[in-house]
This record gives C-alpha cells, sequence and structure tokens, in this order.
C-alpha cells in the first residue's frame, strides 16, 4: 500500500505528446501534482476508452497543475504504433501526455499493481530486498502524487472494469481544498461543496446540515 508513502521514483524511455521518444523520470515533475495511471497493454479494449478518456480531461487537469502519465509493460513503439492507429480503427490518436514504456516491469512491480507476480527474497552482492517475480501486465492502477512526492490517493481496478477520470478530477480538487484550507473533504464532496473542521464540533456542524445529502 502506497497512499502517505513517498512514491517511487522511475525512469524510463516515453513517447511524448510531439511523438519524439524521451528518457523521463518521475522527479522531472517534482513540485507539482503527477496523476500516475497503468493501463493493462496497448491495442486492446477497455484500455484506449480509458486514455481517450484522460486526453479529453486533459486541459481540465493541466488547469489544475496536473501532469498525467500513462504507463504499460509495453516498448515505446508499440506506444508510438498505437499512437498513429486512428481512433475509429481502434488506436488512440494524438494523445498529448506521456506515455511510459516499461519492459522490464520495473514501475508496474514497485507500485504494486503487476498481476501474477509472486513474491520473492531477492539477495545481491550488495543488497537484499523483498520483492516480486513474474508478473503479466499491470492492472488499472492509478496514484495521485503529491507535491512532494508522496501518493496521496490511489485505485486499483481489474482488468475488465474501466474507471472513472471525472473521480480522479474530484480526488485532485478535494486535495487541493484540503492543502489550501486545512478542512477535510467529506463522501462526495465536489468542488464549491461545504467542506469539515477536522474536529467534533466540525463533523457535528457539518452532519446538521447534510446529512440528508449524502
Amino acid at each position: 500500500m502506497l497512499v502517505t508513502k513517498k512514491a517511487p521514483e522511475f525512469t524510463t524511455q516515453a513517447v511524448m505528446p510531439d511523438n519524439s521518444i524521451q528518457e523521463v523520470s518521475l522527479s522531472d515533475y517534482k513540485d507539482k501534482k503527477v496523476v500516475l495511471f497503468f493501463y493493462p497493454l496497448d491495442f486492446t479494449f477497455v484500455c484506449p476508452t480509458e486514455l481517450l478518456a484522460f486526453d479529453k480531461r486533459l486541459n481540465e487537469f493541466e488547469s489544475r497543475g496536473v501532469q498525467v502519465l500513462g504507463c504499460s509493460v509495453d516498448s515505446r513503439w508499440s506506444h508510438l504504433a498505437w499512437k498513429n492507429t486512428d481512433v475509429n480503427n481502434g488506436g488512440i490518436g494524438n494523445v498529448q501526455y506521456p506515455l511510459l514504456q516499461d519492459l522490464d516491469k520495473s514501475i508496474a512491480r514497485n507500485y504494486d499493481v503487476l498481476v501474477g507476480a509472486t513474491d520473492a527474497y531477492v539477495e545481491t552482492d550488495n543488497a537484499a530486498e523483498n520483492t516480486t517475480v513474474g508478473g503479466g501486465v499491470a492492472l488499472r492502477g492509478s496514484f495521485l502524487i503529491d507535491e512532494k512526492g508522496v501518493v496521496r490517493h490511489a485505485v486499483l481496478n481489474d482488468l475488465p472494469l474501466g474507471r472513472n477520470i471525472d473521480e480522479m478530477l474530484r480526488m485532485v480538487d478535494a486535495l487541493a481544498y484540503h492543502q489550501k484550507h486545512g478542512e477535510v473533504c467529506p463522501a462526495g464532496w465536489k468542488d464549491g461543496d461545504s467542506a469539515m473542521k477536522e474536529s467534533p464540533e466540525g463533523v457535528a456542524d457539518y452532519l446538521s446540515g447534510n446529512a440528508d445529502k449524502l
């Protein structure tokens, strides 16, 4: 479980919005929020709907100062070929956020989204660690990482279940509100709604006016 912990660092090759291939690290985006999402494979089925949904809402993420990054265990060349495939033919078109390659599955492994992986204890000459081996593809994991590199929200879907991108935008808004005002955001909170002071009096005050709306 990564929530409240530092997001694992990575450096990998990525297909950029202009279709160039560049090296990308999580630390490239320090001091801003990052939404990192994993999907199983290019040229599959639920996946293009999610990537297109992120792209259609990209301006909303960017207006909130959020960098979106997509990642799968495919190569950068597979990502590029998928971007060069028309949407009407099952492609994703020219989505405007970086797509990260994870050929060795290390990013998916470190974010604990690799399906089929087996727990393992690995020793080398210089270190020993608990890790995993094997594994096929990444589950549909989404991570909201704050300006300090800490994971503040994570959701993990099984392969057949597409995620709700608007819910991630709601989480971005809730985190930003909490960071600015110090109040906590109750169930179903949306930008513009009342929030709650983190105290017994605060919860009583909130529920007295909002319990019937929950």
